[in-house]
Protein backbone atom coordinates (compact mmCIF):
# COMPACT_ATOMS: atom_id res chain seq x y z
CA UNK A 1 0.00 0.00 0.00
CA UNK A 2 1.09 3.30 -0.97
CA UNK A 3 0.19 6.52 0.74
CA UNK A 4 -0.21 9.75 -2.10
CA UNK A 5 -0.25 14.05 -1.17
CA UNK A 6 -1.00 15.16 -4.10
CA UNK A 7 -1.76 19.37 -3.72
CA UNK A 8 -1.32 22.25 -5.82
CA UNK A 9 1.77 23.78 -5.24
CA UNK A 10 0.66 27.49 -3.84
CA UNK A 11 -0.24 29.09 -0.81
CA UNK A 12 -3.15 27.02 -0.23
CA UNK A 13 -2.50 23.34 -1.35
CA UNK A 14 1.04 23.86 0.39
CA UNK A 15 -0.63 24.52 4.07
CA UNK A 16 -3.48 22.53 3.43
CA UNK A 17 -1.38 19.55 3.37
CA UNK A 18 0.67 20.57 6.17
CA UNK A 19 -2.32 21.29 8.41
CA UNK A 20 -3.52 17.76 7.74
CA UNK A 21 0.17 16.46 8.08
CA UNK A 22 0.61 18.38 11.52
CA UNK A 23 -2.37 16.32 12.65
CA UNK A 24 -2.62 12.99 10.90
CA UNK A 25 1.52 12.43 10.69
CA UNK A 26 2.26 10.23 7.33
CA UNK A 27 4.95 9.55 5.30
CA UNK A 28 3.63 10.17 1.75
CA UNK A 29 4.97 9.89 -2.05
CA UNK A 30 4.64 14.28 -2.70
CA UNK A 31 2.88 15.14 -6.32
CA UNK A 32 3.13 18.81 -7.13
CA UNK A 33 4.31 21.08 -9.41
CA UNK A 34 3.87 24.71 -10.35
CA UNK A 35 0.60 26.29 -10.00
CA UNK A 36 -1.27 26.16 -13.02
CA UNK A 37 0.23 22.42 -13.25
CA UNK A 38 -3.46 21.12 -12.25
CA UNK A 39 -3.53 17.72 -14.11
CA UNK A 40 -1.51 16.38 -11.26
CA UNK A 41 -3.68 13.22 -10.68
CA UNK A 42 -2.69 11.94 -14.50
CA UNK A 43 0.70 11.32 -12.61
CA UNK A 44 -0.41 8.81 -10.11
CA UNK A 45 -0.89 4.95 -11.20
CA UNK A 46 -2.10 3.66 -7.92
CA UNK A 47 -2.83 -0.15 -7.05
CA UNK A 48 -5.47 -1.41 -5.10
CA UNK A 49 -5.29 -0.25 -1.03
CA UNK A 50 -3.54 3.31 -1.94
CA UNK A 51 -4.69 6.34 -0.10
CA UNK A 52 -4.54 9.22 -2.28
CA UNK A 53 -5.13 12.59 -0.31
CA UNK A 54 -5.79 15.47 -2.93
CA UNK A 55 -5.51 19.43 -2.47
CA UNK A 56 -6.31 22.51 -3.89
CA UNK A 57 -6.47 20.91 -7.73
CA UNK A 58 -9.58 21.10 -9.84
CA UNK A 59 -11.85 17.84 -9.47
CA UNK A 60 -13.23 18.65 -12.78
CA UNK A 61 -9.65 18.75 -14.82
CA UNK A 62 -9.08 16.02 -13.17
CA UNK A 63 -12.34 13.47 -13.04
CA UNK A 64 -10.90 10.90 -15.46
CA UNK A 65 -7.67 10.46 -13.29
CA UNK A 66 -9.70 10.13 -10.55
CA UNK A 67 -12.19 7.65 -11.48
CA UNK A 68 -9.30 5.62 -13.03
CA UNK A 69 -7.95 5.68 -9.51
CA UNK A 70 -11.11 4.54 -7.63
CA UNK A 71 -11.43 2.19 -10.12
CA UNK A 72 -8.30 0.76 -9.63
CA UNK A 73 -9.30 0.26 -5.70
CA UNK A 74 -7.52 3.13 -4.17
CA UNK A 75 -9.01 5.09 -1.53
CA UNK A 76 -9.32 9.21 -1.97
CA UNK A 77 -9.88 12.59 0.20
CA UNK A 78 -10.50 15.16 -1.70
CA UNK A 79 -10.61 18.84 -0.18
CA UNK A 80 -11.16 21.53 -3.15
CA UNK A 81 -12.79 25.13 -3.79
CA UNK A 82 -12.83 25.29 -7.52
CA UNK A 83 -15.83 24.42 -9.92
CA UNK A 84 -15.73 20.45 -9.84
CA UNK A 85 -19.22 19.57 -12.12
CA UNK A 86 -20.50 16.83 -10.93
CA UNK A 87 -19.23 14.37 -7.51
CA UNK A 88 -18.35 11.12 -9.03
CA UNK A 89 -20.11 8.74 -6.74
CA UNK A 90 -18.37 6.14 -4.95
CA UNK A 91 -17.77 4.53 -1.51
CA UNK A 92 -13.89 4.96 -1.60
CA UNK A 93 -13.72 8.94 -1.80
CA UNK A 94 -14.73 11.15 0.34
CA UNK A 95 -14.80 14.72 -0.90
CA UNK A 96 -15.14 17.99 0.72
CA UNK A 97 -16.00 20.77 -2.30
CA UNK A 98 -17.32 24.23 -1.68
CA UNK A 99 -16.79 26.72 -3.91
CA UNK A 100 -18.01 29.61 -2.37
CA UNK A 101 -16.02 33.04 -2.85
CA UNK A 102 -14.45 33.48 0.63
CA UNK A 103 -13.86 29.45 0.55
CA UNK A 104 -10.26 27.94 0.28
CA UNK A 105 -9.32 24.32 0.57
CA UNK A 106 -7.21 24.97 3.65
CA UNK A 107 -9.80 26.68 5.07
CA UNK A 108 -11.76 23.64 4.44
CA UNK A 109 -9.29 21.54 5.79
CA UNK A 110 -9.41 23.87 8.83
CA UNK A 111 -13.43 23.22 9.32
CA UNK A 112 -12.33 19.47 8.87
CA UNK A 113 -9.51 19.45 11.59
CA UNK A 114 -12.18 21.68 14.05
CA UNK A 115 -9.38 24.67 13.64
CA UNK A 116 -6.31 22.60 15.07
CA UNK A 117 -3.94 24.51 13.53
CA UNK A 118 -5.92 27.60 12.24
CA UNK A 119 -2.58 29.85 11.73
CA UNK A 120 -1.81 27.64 8.48
CA UNK A 121 -4.72 28.56 7.11
CA UNK A 122 -4.78 31.93 7.71
CA UNK A 123 -1.66 31.86 6.00
CA UNK A 124 -3.13 30.22 3.38
CA UNK A 125 -6.38 32.74 3.07
CA UNK A 126 -3.84 35.73 2.95
CA UNK A 127 -2.11 34.02 -0.12
CA UNK A 128 -5.12 33.46 -1.92
CA UNK A 129 -5.70 37.28 -1.87
CA UNK A 130 -8.81 35.93 0.72
CA UNK A 131 -8.22 39.10 3.32
CA UNK A 132 -11.77 39.00 4.83
CA UNK A 133 -11.58 35.31 5.10
CA UNK A 134 -8.26 35.57 6.52
CA UNK A 135 -9.32 37.67 9.56
CA UNK A 136 -12.42 35.73 10.27
CA UNK A 137 -10.43 32.71 10.48
CA UNK A 138 -7.28 34.42 12.78
CA UNK A 139 -9.86 36.57 14.62
CA UNK A 140 -10.43 33.58 17.66
CA UNK A 141 -6.65 33.32 17.89
CA UNK A 142 -6.47 37.21 19.10
CA UNK A 143 -3.31 37.69 17.18
CA UNK A 144 -1.87 41.56 16.95
CA UNK A 145 -2.04 43.46 13.40
CA UNK A 146 1.89 42.85 13.70
CA UNK A 147 1.20 39.17 13.77
CA UNK A 148 -1.44 39.38 11.21
CA UNK A 149 0.73 41.18 8.65
CA UNK A 150 3.74 38.67 9.47
CA UNK A 151 1.12 36.06 8.52
CA UNK A 152 -0.10 37.93 5.46
CA UNK A 153 3.40 38.32 4.36
CA UNK A 154 3.77 34.45 4.15
CA UNK A 155 0.87 33.65 2.62
CA UNK A 156 1.47 35.76 -0.03
CA UNK A 157 4.98 34.90 0.06
CA UNK A 158 4.78 31.19 -0.47
CA UNK A 159 1.85 32.27 -3.19
CA UNK A 160 4.06 34.23 -5.12
CA UNK A 161 6.32 31.11 -5.38
CA UNK A 162 3.99 28.90 -7.24
CA UNK A 163 3.78 31.23 -10.48
CA UNK A 164 6.30 29.83 -13.04
CA UNK A 165 6.07 28.18 -16.64
CA UNK A 166 7.91 25.82 -15.59
CA UNK A 167 9.66 24.59 -11.92
CA UNK A 168 12.94 26.60 -13.29
CA UNK A 169 10.84 29.43 -12.99
CA UNK A 170 10.53 29.53 -8.81
CA UNK A 171 12.84 29.77 -6.40
CA UNK A 172 11.96 26.52 -4.46
CA UNK A 173 10.05 23.78 -6.15
CA UNK A 174 6.88 23.51 -4.60
CA UNK A 175 7.33 19.99 -2.50
CA UNK A 176 11.04 21.73 -1.58
CA UNK A 177 9.15 24.39 -0.37
CA UNK A 178 6.48 22.50 1.51
CA UNK A 179 9.45 19.99 3.22
CA UNK A 180 10.90 23.46 4.99
CA UNK A 181 7.48 24.02 6.05
CA UNK A 182 6.72 20.82 7.68
CA UNK A 183 9.25 20.82 9.88
CA UNK A 184 7.43 23.83 11.89
CA UNK A 185 4.30 23.72 13.86
CA UNK A 186 4.30 27.42 14.29
CA UNK A 187 4.33 30.13 11.23
CA UNK A 188 6.11 32.13 13.41
CA UNK A 189 8.95 30.15 13.72
CA UNK A 190 9.50 29.45 9.95
CA UNK A 191 9.15 33.01 9.59
CA UNK A 192 12.24 33.63 12.11
CA UNK A 193 14.09 30.77 11.40
CA UNK A 194 13.85 29.61 7.64
CA UNK A 195 16.24 31.79 5.42
CA UNK A 196 13.35 30.69 2.76
CA UNK A 197 10.73 33.33 3.78
CA UNK A 198 13.48 36.41 3.34
CA UNK A 199 14.32 35.05 0.13
CA UNK A 200 11.19 34.68 -1.38
CA UNK A 201 10.04 38.37 0.25
CA UNK A 202 12.86 39.58 -1.00
CA UNK A 203 12.32 38.42 -4.58
CA UNK A 204 8.68 39.38 -4.35
CA UNK A 205 9.32 42.95 -3.84
CA UNK A 206 12.13 43.35 -6.66
CA UNK A 207 9.33 41.33 -9.09
CA UNK A 208 6.50 43.31 -8.11
CA UNK A 209 8.62 46.83 -8.05
CA UNK A 210 9.07 45.38 -12.48
CA UNK A 211 5.59 44.60 -12.76
CA UNK A 212 4.01 48.05 -11.62
CA UNK A 213 6.29 49.66 -13.77
CA UNK A 214 3.98 48.63 -16.94
CA UNK A 215 1.15 50.28 -18.33
CA UNK A 216 -2.05 48.77 -19.20
CA UNK A 217 -2.48 47.36 -22.35
CA UNK A 218 -6.24 47.92 -21.96
CA UNK A 219 -8.65 50.18 -19.85
CA UNK A 220 -12.02 49.86 -20.08
CA UNK A 221 -15.31 50.41 -17.77
CA UNK A 222 -15.44 47.13 -16.29
CA UNK A 223 -11.42 46.59 -16.03
CA UNK A 224 -8.25 46.52 -16.56
CA UNK A 225 -5.60 43.97 -18.83
CA UNK A 226 -1.81 44.11 -18.36
CA UNK A 227 0.51 42.40 -20.54
CA UNK A 228 3.78 41.43 -19.15
CA UNK A 229 6.68 40.23 -21.29
CA UNK A 230 8.76 36.77 -21.53
CA UNK A 231 10.72 36.93 -18.78
CA UNK A 232 10.93 34.49 -15.78
CA UNK A 233 10.11 37.50 -13.23
CA UNK A 234 6.63 38.05 -15.26
CA UNK A 235 5.91 34.84 -15.05
CA UNK A 236 6.64 34.99 -11.23
CA UNK A 237 4.65 37.69 -10.27
CA UNK A 238 1.97 37.55 -12.43
CA UNK A 239 -0.70 36.21 -9.82
CA UNK A 240 0.79 38.19 -6.94
CA UNK A 241 0.20 41.31 -9.47
CA UNK A 242 -3.24 40.59 -9.93
CA UNK A 243 -3.98 40.26 -6.71
CA UNK A 244 -2.65 43.45 -5.69
CA UNK A 245 -4.64 45.05 -8.44
CA UNK A 246 -7.47 43.31 -7.23
CA UNK A 247 -7.02 44.82 -3.80
CA UNK A 248 -6.18 48.21 -4.44
CA UNK A 249 -8.69 49.03 -7.36
CA UNK A 250 -11.90 46.47 -5.75
CA UNK A 251 -14.29 47.82 -7.89
CA UNK A 252 -13.00 46.53 -11.04
CA UNK A 253 -11.71 43.32 -12.61
CA UNK A 254 -8.13 42.80 -14.04
CA UNK A 255 -6.61 40.60 -16.02
CA UNK A 256 -2.23 40.15 -16.27
CA UNK A 257 -1.43 38.32 -19.05
CA UNK A 258 2.22 36.90 -19.64
CA UNK A 259 3.88 36.00 -22.35
CA UNK A 260 4.36 32.54 -22.63
CA UNK A 261 8.12 31.17 -22.88
CA UNK A 262 7.63 28.37 -25.25
CA UNK A 263 4.97 27.82 -28.26
CA UNK A 264 3.71 31.32 -28.51
CA UNK A 265 0.93 32.87 -27.13
CA UNK A 266 0.11 33.87 -22.68
CA UNK A 267 -0.68 33.01 -19.73
CA UNK A 268 -3.73 34.44 -18.11
CA UNK A 269 -4.68 35.02 -14.73
CA UNK A 270 -8.24 36.97 -14.27
CA UNK A 271 -9.48 38.46 -10.53
CA UNK A 272 -13.29 39.44 -10.93
CA UNK A 273 -13.95 42.58 -9.08
CA UNK A 274 -13.35 42.58 -5.41
CA UNK A 275 -16.74 44.07 -4.70
CA UNK A 276 -18.42 41.63 -6.40
CA UNK A 277 -16.24 38.71 -6.55
CA UNK A 278 -17.85 36.29 -9.20
CA UNK A 279 -17.40 35.59 -12.81
CA UNK A 280 -13.61 35.21 -13.57
CA UNK A 281 -14.13 31.19 -13.92
CA UNK A 282 -17.53 31.88 -16.42
CA UNK A 283 -15.10 33.95 -18.61
CA UNK A 284 -11.88 31.76 -18.62
CA UNK A 285 -13.73 28.41 -18.90
CA UNK A 286 -14.82 29.93 -22.30
CA UNK A 287 -11.29 29.11 -23.77
CA UNK A 288 -9.47 25.89 -23.74
CA UNK A 289 -7.45 25.74 -20.89
CA UNK A 290 -9.39 27.95 -18.88
CA UNK A 291 -10.48 27.54 -15.24
CA UNK A 292 -10.59 28.33 -11.70
CA UNK A 293 -13.22 29.69 -9.66
CA UNK A 294 -15.33 32.64 -9.40
CA UNK A 295 -12.73 35.32 -8.09
CA UNK A 296 -10.18 34.19 -9.49
CA UNK A 297 -9.33 32.02 -12.58
CA UNK A 298 -6.95 31.72 -15.42
CA UNK A 299 -6.11 30.54 -18.85
CA UNK A 300 -3.31 28.22 -19.26
CA UNK A 301 -2.65 29.22 -22.63
CA UNK A 302 -4.46 31.32 -24.62
CA UNK A 303 -3.24 31.73 -28.48
CA UNK A 304 -1.84 34.93 -29.35
CA UNK A 305 -5.16 34.77 -31.99
CA UNK A 306 -7.59 35.63 -29.78
CA UNK A 307 -5.88 38.03 -27.63
CA UNK A 308 -8.97 40.30 -29.36
CA UNK A 309 -11.73 37.97 -28.41
CA UNK A 310 -10.02 37.73 -24.94
CA UNK A 311 -10.57 41.00 -24.28
CA UNK A 312 -13.99 41.47 -25.87
CA UNK A 313 -15.08 38.44 -23.68
CA UNK A 314 -13.64 39.95 -20.63
CA UNK A 315 -15.85 43.62 -21.10
CA UNK A 316 -18.87 41.46 -21.88
CA UNK A 317 -18.64 39.39 -18.78
CA UNK A 318 -17.76 42.31 -16.26
CA UNK A 319 -19.82 44.92 -17.97
CA UNK A 320 -22.70 42.71 -17.14
CA UNK A 321 -22.07 42.71 -13.58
Amino acid sequence: MAFYDIFNGDADGICALHQLRLAEPREAILVTGVKRDVGLLARVAPRPGDVLTVLDISLEENRAALVRALEAGATCLYFDHHHSGELPRHPHLEAHIDTAPGACTSLLVDRHLHGRHRAWAVVAAFGDNLFDSAHRAAKPLGLSENALTKLRELGEAINYNAYGETVEDLHFHPAELYRRLSRYVDPFEFIAQDSAFEQLRRGYAEDMAKALAVKPALRAPAGVVYVLPDAAWARRVCGAFANHLARAYPERAHAVLVAAASGGGYVVSVRAPAMNPVGADRLCRQFDTGGGRQAAAGIHRLPAAMLETFAQKFQETFNGL
